[in-house]
């Protein structure tokens, strides 16, 4: 690198990191956060096992919630249960168009929520995690006001993670944090099977 061309790299890296310094300063609020995965694309569920296991890394106790998904032989299930400071609840009975009985799901909805609101109740779970929740107030399976308020009322220092597709206005509205997962490839639509360690 020339020396000109260093200099000029040196200054811009100190502009930016007394911007970032600032904005580090200016953060001065410590609290729960709502954070929401939704998005077409693939791995909304695996950012948010991914940030159970950060949880674990600091100690927190994290209780994990399974909408829709029925299975039980997910790589992060098997993992996870494994590990002290994980609760786990499978909720779901399977995708709807799998299970082909509205009643039912909205039974399984339900009996879920029942997991998630003791959770969201609770000061001893710092984290919980509402996988594919999203759903369940799209096709009108769950009250997706009586949700926000259980959410609102949780304990301070809490975080919940929603994952799922089409997360609804008002969710979104709610959240501190939201990611847009986008689907530009994915191998299922190629002819590829899921495969174990990537899709479940």
């Amino acid at each position: 690198m020339t020396d000109d061309r260093a200099l000029r790299h040196r200054s811009r890296m100190a502009r930016r990191k007394a911007r970032v310094d600032a904005a580090i300063a200016a953060a001065d609020q410590d609290r729960g956060l709502l954070l929401v995965l939704t998005g077409p694309g693939k791995g909304k569920s695996s950012s948010a096992f991914g940030m159970v296991a950060r949880a674990l890394g600091h100690g927190l106790a994290v209780q994990v919630v399974q909408f829709i998904k029925g299975r039980s032989d997910t790589g992060e299930e098997a993992f996870f249960r494994r590990q002290p400071g994980v609760a786990w609840q499978v909720c779901g009975e399977g995708f709807t168009w799998e299970t082909q009985d509205r009643a039912r799901d909205i039974a399984a909805a339900e009996a879920g929520w029942a997991h998630a609101a003791r959770a969201l109740a609770d000061p001893a779970v710092d984290v919980v995690v509402l996988d594919e929740i999203t759903y369940l107030f799209n096709y009108g399976y769950l009250d997706l006001d009586r949700a926000l308020e259980a959410i609102a009322a949780r304990p301070r220092m809490q975080h919940v993670i929603v994952t799922g597709r089409a997360a609804p206005r008002a969710l979104v509205e709610a959240a501190d944090t939201v990611s847009d997962i986008g689907d530009l490839k994915h191998a299922f639509r190629a002819g590829v099977r899921a495969q174990p360690g990537i899709d479940w």
